[in-house]
């Protein structure tokens, strides 16, 4: 095995750097959006009890919108 020395002054004997692992991120981004429903469920109930500010509950609806948006790109890209 190669000193760290050496790996740092010769780069080209180290290992391959990996490729990027393939993940359909259109799952990821509707677990995400999913998230931000059920959090807009729960804050949108502690802000009709004024537990909250309504800031958050639009907080949550902005993280839908984005998730929204974002999902048709990311089925686009499924194969990059």
């Amino acid at each position: 095995m190669p000193s760290v020395m050496t790996l740092l002054l010769h780069p080209e004997r180290r290992r391959p750097t990996p490729g990027p692992p393939a993940i359909d991120l259109s799952r990821v981004t509707l677990l995400g959006i999913a998230c931000w429903v059920v959090a807009l469920v729960v804050t949108g109930v502690l802000a009709a009890v004024d537990l909250v500010p309504v800031d958050v509950v639009i907080v949550c609806g902005a993280g839908i919108v984005l998730g929204l948006l974002g999902l048709p790109w990311a089925r686009r890209h499924r194969g990059d």
